[in-house]
């Protein structure tokens, strides 16, 4: 389910209700940054608090009793249509690396253009950390101008962030415990997640946007998640190539390798330490120079998995 159709809030709700409160009592922070793991609900999190915002003087407002968008609402249909001139979204565009400069251009066109209805107007830019010096730096100019109007929900998933940007906005940090990831994991599947995993996979991944993905892409390339140790799971992905049929996988066997060096890597073992060294070093690249994940992946499974 895409991020802005989760219509129940779970977890997260302190944060909200001091977002909330500060809104009432006009106190709203204009420029705010969401920090937190990958998959944690910070993106749910803000659409909840836009919602919120932009739905208060409509009919089927946001339930903040119960932390639900209510589908009836303007706001949420504008925003699921993609027609909510009241909101902007900034993410990476298909095939890209980056957040590419002229879609903060158009952006800021779209902010010289009045609000509508005179309603707050809320700017969610997600994963910030792909923002590059030149992007960054026509955002800085929009945030820096006074607009009592204009909100900016930024988010980052615990990477590293311009400095000139951070110090300009108010951070946030979103978390969970193992056992509220699992809670919140349970509920949205309706199921016990423990029924579904294997024990090992669910201590290395625990939040519930990556618990969730890697469910979707089980029952997709029917995957016996269950069953299967880290090890196992990763050499299946490289041997199959399965990243190469679906661009979530990519991404996914990243953050599988870095977990299962984080497993293995320690002082004693020189040889793995150094090899995971440069192992980063050649995943940065790859993702910074758009080079071919093939190489890198089974080199990977020839030097760790089979070594």
């Amino acid at each position: 389910m895409e991020t802005f159709l989760q219509q129940s809030l779970f977890g997260h709700y302190q944060i909200f209700d001091t977002l909330k409160n500060l809104y009432i009592r006009k106190k709203f922070p204009s420029k705010i940054i969401l920090s937190g793991e990958k998959g944690i609900g910070k993106c749910t999190l803000a659409y909840h608090l836009i919602n919120y915002t932009l739905s208060l003087n409509e009919d089927h407002s946001y339930d903040a009793k119960n932390y639900k968008i209510n589908s009836e609402n303007k706001s949420f249909k504008l925003i699921k249509n993609k027609s909510n001139p009241n909101f902007n979204l900034i993410d990476v565009e298909e095939g890209k690396k980056n957040i590419d400069i002229n879609q903060i251009r158009d952006l800021i066109s779209d902010l010289n253009k009045s609000s509508f209805n005179k309603n707050p107007r809320f700017v969610l830019i997600d994963n910030i950390n792909l923002l590059n010096l030149n992007s960054v730096n026509a955002l800085l100019k929009v945030i820096e101008e006074p607009n009592d109007n204009i909100n900016f929900i930024l988010i980052n998933s615990n990477k590293r962030v311009l400095s000139t940007l951070k110090s300009r906005c108010i951070n946030f940090k979103v978390s969970l415990s193992q056992k509220q990831a699992i809670e919140i994991s349970n509920r949205i599947i309706d199921q016990d997640i423990y029924e579904l995993f294997n024990q090992e996979l669910i201590n290395y991944y625990n939040t519930p946007g990556e618990l969730l993905k890697i469910l979707k892409l089980s029952e997709k390339f029917e995957i016996d998640i269950k069953n299967l140790s880290l090890k196992n799971f990763l050499s299946l992905i490289i041997k199959n190539k399965l990243y190469k049929k679906d661009k979530i996988l990519i991404e996914l066997t990243y953050s599988f390798i870095e977990n299962y060096f984080r497993n293995k890597v320690n002082i004693k073992n020189v040889e793995i330490l150094n090899f995971y060294n440069i192992f980063l070093k050649k995943i940065i690249n790859t993702k910074i120079y758009n080079l071919d994940e093939e190489t890198l992946f089974m080199e990977f499974e020839d030097r760790i998995l089979n070594g």
